[in-house]
């Protein structure tokens, strides 16, 4: 993954508007009268739609490889906990986009440390002979 600051910047406001938009989106669709399992379906498929569009404007900026790993798990992942946080209560608009954005950073920051794990594993001199 890039490390130049362009990169990150343009990761973290990828992250945290897709999220936001996820976390939206299922607020605005998902009511608590809702089977808690539906919702989560419902908006991982929402979070899932909501990053498509986006995303096609930051690969052109970002690099498609780069972008398309964290934004996707993003759009999912902010849809399905916006969603199932809207099944245990009334969630409003601006709350759902809060809770997506930080759903979007908690997988940023995820992805970049097994991307850290996982570089220092492939340097490591193999044992095995």
């Amino acid at each position: 993954m890039e490390s130049r600051p362009y990169f990150l910047f343009g990761d973290l406001i990828g992250n945290a508007g897709v999220g936001a938009l996820s976390g939206l989106a299922a607020a605005a669709l998902i009511e608590p009268a809702w089977p808690a399992l539906l919702a989560m379906v419902v908006g991982m498929l929402v979070g899932d739609l909501c990053a498509v569009v986006p995303l096609a404007a930051l690969t052109v900026l970002f690099g498609a490889m780069e972008v398309m790993l964290p934004v996707m798990l993003t759009g999912m992942t902010a849809g399905m906990v916006a969603g199932m946080t809207a099944v245990m209560g009334p969630l409003s608009i601006g709350s759902g986009a809060v809770v997506g954005a930080a759903a979007g950073l908690v997988v940023l920051f995820g992805t970049y440390a097994l991307n850290a794990l996982i570089q220092r594993r492939s340097r490591r001199p193999s044992s095995v002979s």
